[in-house]
């Protein structure tokens, strides 16, 4: 049916289409807000990088690196004065507008030569970088023409604002490296930079790397033939950083040291209410790189590989530390201790067979991984609980706090919790089952992070044919499901209209009393709250690609003055296989998220040619 606009009748859920209402959605169809909302969007986008060489002198040139980034866009919309919530103030209209601008200098002056055995290469130089992002938008109620979006055609509740950050880097760098016969190989690097992100007091920081190889394979005591390389490499580094983004986003806080407000009206009068409070002490951010392993090739480069051991220890980390209310603020940024990331990578190939008309490759990579907690500020006394994480000195940063699930109630179905059962003196002296979630025990549930991930395929050459696979893997961590446990949940009014995953047939019921799965009752709000039922192994195995290609014989090929040709076929993110289907542990460490989709599978082929 159409209304007297010519428009489609959707349902909108709120009476006014059909004579009924729905409890969730109301005033919303997806399907006639494509129709009858409009959306505009224009971007142009400019990158230019510039040089220029000078050799002043043999081996020594002077460098000058340019480089412009330029964005400039706009977005229009319009929501509609006919059907839904914006139907009843007569539909709005909105533009926004951003700019961003930034510009690299580079002024490197370079000295490079060789004396007999000995190579050198030096570097010094000067950087600075800046940045500057503005944006507009407006907007009003109550649209002349539905269907222009532009803030005059609208004429209440107008609105608009405007912001612009700027951000600028500057630092001078230095680097040496030399190598003696191509056997023995050392670098140094300094540099000093300095950040608008902090008060002018702390500005500056140092960072530095010191690197050795060694090529023993060019060694006179080294006479094994099969072996082609063998590289000894050690390098230990610190490196910077200055960025902290604001809680619970992704944008950048280019001002953490100071006080932010906001201005507002009152009575005519100007307001302001402080919206983030700052802390002119932090700095920089530092990790110190350790790495140490070895490059080897044996059997004419048949079988080629790297063994690492790596340490990454990060000290002053840039974070929030939550504050009690009564402060006037809830976080405060600040340099809130050190962390330690160590482990062993291993990243090996082999040709299996390698002949004139036949190659056959298998590869492997792993990583293994330990994360630990070196120090808290002082004032956490070494242990920091943020919500559901636990942060405490020797342990893991992904820590799970959580409530544990103790099953089902067998006589009414809701859910159970365990709590702890205290003495007069605060000591634990046993366990009870709750039905109140909020009165449950939170436990910590150690570390979730995977013992190991990496990958391995393989890849076959035969007669002009080439066919390769690729799988990743993960193992030995666990997960949060939240996927899982928003699709559990007990219809609760908030949940009306969600569906329901097929596990929820298990429920309980007093036919069916013993199981884990608690009954669905649209009054137990608290039945799927966040508890370890919904942790889960986090291990997978993903095939991440197939390709299959055929190359036609030069021969055939050069009647037709045609110097390659292939005809191929791809497949990528073919299939993944975890603990539960539909969990993809890629997303995160630590949740899997309803909102974010896995990888769409897809499939493609085509033809290169070469003239």
């Amino acid at each position: 049916m159409r209304d007297n606009n010519g428009f489609i009748m959707y349902d909108f859920g709120d009476g006014k289409v059909i004579p009924s209402k729905r409890p969730f959605m109301s005033q919303s169809n997806p399907a006639s807000a494509i129709a009858l909302n409009k959306e505009f969007y224009l971007t142009d986008y400019f990158i230019g990088k510039w040089y220029v060489i000078a050799d002043l002198y043999e081996g020594l040139k002077f460098t000058i690196n340019y480089g412009l980034t330029n964005s400039n866009q706009k977005y229009q919309y319009t929501l509609n004065p006919f059907y839904g919530q914006f139907a009843d103030m007569g539909g709005a209209a909105g533009v926004s507008q951003s700019r961003f601008t930034s510009t690299n200098q580079q002024y490197l002056l370079t000295y490079q030569n060789r004396f007999d055995l000995n190579n050198v290469d030096l570097l010094l130089g000067y950087e600075s970088y800046e940045l500057k992002d503005s944006h507009l938008s407006g907007y009003k109620q109550k649209l002349f023409q539905p269907f222009i979006p532009e803030i005059s055609n609208a004429i209440l509740q107008p609105s608009t604002s405007s912001a612009t950050d700027t951000y600028a880097t500057m630092g001078v760098l230095f680097q040496a490296k030399y190598d003696y016969d191509s056997k023995y190989f050392g670098s140094a690097s300094y540099r000093r930079d300095a950040s608008s992100c902090f008060a002018p007091g702390n500005r500056w920081g140092n960072f530095w790397s010191l690197g050795a190889a060694w090529d023993i394979n060019r060694e006179d005591f080294m006479s094994a033939d099969f072996i082609d390389l063998l590289k000894l490499k050690v390098s230990y580094g610190a490196q910077g950083n200055d960025k902290l983004y604001y809680p619970d986003t992704e944008d950048i806080n280019y001002y953490p040291y100071i006080d932010q407000y906001d201005v507002t009206e009152t009575n005519r009068e100007f307001a302001t209410a402080r919206s983030y409070k700052g802390n002119n002490n932090i700095t920089w951010e530092t990790s110190y790189n350790f790495n140490m392993g070895v490059d080897f090739s044996m059997f004419n480069q048949r079988f080629n590989g790297t063994l690492e051991a790596f340490s990454r220890r990060t000290d002053d980390m840039l974070y929030y530390k939550p504050m009690p209310g009564s402060s006037g603020y809830t976080e405060s940024p600040m340099n809130i201790g050190s962390i330690k990331n160590s482990g062993f990578e291993t990243d090996l190939h082999m040709d299996v067979i390698k002949s004139h008309s036949l190659i056959w490759n298998v590869y492997v990579n792993a990583t293994f991984l330990r994360n630990r907690i070196i120090s808290l500020d002082e004032s956490l006394k070494g242990q920091w609980i943020d919500g559901n994480y636990i942060y405490k000195e020797g342990s893991s940063m992904y820590n799970f706090y959580l409530r544990e699930f103790a099953g089902v109630d067998p006589e009414t179905g809701a859910s159970l919790w365990y709590k702890d059962i205290k003495d007069e003196n605060g000591n634990v002296t046993g366990q009870e089952k709750v039905t109140n979630w909020s009165t449950a025990t939170q436990y910590e549930l150690g570390d979730i992070l995977p013992d190991v991930y990496g990958g391995f395929g393989t890849s076959l050459n035969y007669s002009g044919f080439d066919f390769s696979v690729a799988f990743a893997y993960q193992l030995g961590g666990k997960i949060y499901d939240n996927t899982y446990a928003n699709l559990m949940h007990s219809g609760y009014s908030s949940d009306a209209g969600r569906n329901w995953h097929k596990d929820i047939l298990k429920a309980w019921t007093p036919e069916n009393p013993d199981t884990d799965v608690p009954r669905v009752n649209s009054n137990d709000q608290y039945t799927n709250y966040i508890s370890d039922r919904f942790i889960i192994s986090s291990d997978f195995l993903s095939l991440q690609n197939i390709t299959l290609g055929y190359t036609f014989p030069s021969k055939l090929l050069n009647h037709f003055n045609i110097n390659k040709l292939r005809i191929y076929c791809v497949a990528d993110n073919v299939a993944l296989l975890s603990a539960r289907k539909g969990l993809d542990p890629r997303q995160s460490f630590t949740t899997s998220n309803a909102e974010l989709y896995t990888p769409i599978r897809s499939i493609s082929g085509g033809i290169n040619i070469t003239f």
